[in-house]
């Protein structure tokens, strides 16, 4: 098995981001604010989408401002974001509510929050799975794609993405099992028994992975090893199925009974709050990671989710440090 390859390498799979992608766009973009401000911060995100050249210039300005050839617009973050989707049409970013998947306003928020968590994870999983099965078919030789380096610092890069997922993941799974799951164990015990044991299958074969990967990478220094890249994608594509079927059985059977619990508003802000103080590491480390697994509309809906629901010093703690400057 391990010498039936194509004659041909193929281009790696591991994709350009929304965020990192190279403008499209001949137009430069000009925002000035203050840079430790979350407008500021949400508006670069908007822009980043739009895939236009970006600069940023700090400003004392309490309103951010934007500034495309001779226009100059300022105002409130919701006046700007209109404007920016006006300019520049594609991708439209606002939806003006949150109707994704036929959510309403009474939906919890942070019924949101781990749905978008979901479909980015499982973008995510499945960038892997095709890169782990490109790896396989190369049997571990170089990519035609030269800014993927040698095969060993491809299975870095290869590490590194899926050191990011898998932090998102346990961090994800704790927050339910601490935050979500006891909210519903306390008006019904025993709902959550399937999903807690769907999280203590999944994390022993997270973890495996992660160290094969690693022993990948030790075993590049001899030679090509492609019996355990086949082995790899295998495992990927198990753990795949494993997590859509159980972020299924989530979103049909546990998620509407958040709202079924009758919370209050408080109550509501509260467990976000909690959930997004757990998953600290995640949104520190790992936000534009979690962010890009997400379609440009999803992306400014979980931002909106944090900037309308989660404590202000605790977003800015993490959003303004992002790299601003485009």
């Amino acid at each position: 098995m391990g010498n039936c390859f194509p004659n041909s390498s193929t281009k790696s799979t591991s994709e350009i981001s929304p965020a990192t992608a190279k403008p499209t766009s001949a137009v430069t973009v000009k925002l000035s604010g203050p840079p430790n401000s979350l407008a500021t911060s949400y508006l670069r995100f908007a822009l980043l989408h739009k895939k236009v050249h970006l600069r940023f210039v700090p400003s004392e300005d309490e309103k951010p401002t934007i500034h495309v050839g001779a226009e100059t617009v300022s105002g409130s973050q919701e006046v700007l974001l209109r404007y920016i989707e006006d300019k520049f049409p594609e991708p439209r970013l606002m939806l003006w509510k949150f109707n994704l998947e036929g959510f309403d306003e009474a939906t919890p928020p942070i019924v949101k929050m781990i749905w978008l968590q979901h479909r980015s994870m499982l973008w995510h999983m499945e960038r892997m799975v095709r890169w782990s099965e490109d790896l396989a078919a190369r049997g571990g030789r170089r990519a035609v794609d030269p800014s993927v380096g040698t095969p060993k610092m491809e299975i870095r890069k290869f590490a590194k993405s899926y050191g990011e997922l898998h932090e998102l993941m346990v961090e994800h799974a704790q927050m339910e099992e601490r935050i979500l799951f006891p909210v519903l164990e306390s008006v019904d015990r025993g709902m959550c028994k399937s999903a807690n044991e769907e999280h203590g299958r999944e994390l022993p074969m997270m973890n495996g992975i992660k160290e094969y990967i690693k022993s990948i990478g030790v075993m590049m220094d001899s030679g090509v090893c492609s019996e355990e890249l086949f082995s790899l994608a295998s495992r990927f594509k198990s753990l795949q199925m494993m997590c859509k079927a159980h972020f299924e059985e989530e979103e049909k059977d546990l998620l509407p009974m958040v709202e079924a619990a009758e919370m209050g508003k408080g109550k509501q802000k509260q467990l976000m709050n909690q959930s997004l103080e757990l998953m600290r590491g995640t949104h520190s480390n790992v936000c534009d990671f979690l962010l890009q697994g997400l379609t440009p509309q999803e992306a400014m809906q979980y931002l909106d989710l944090l900037m309308n629901f989660a404590d202000p010093n605790f977003i800015s703690s993490f959003i303004c440090q992002q790299d601003i400057a485009g």
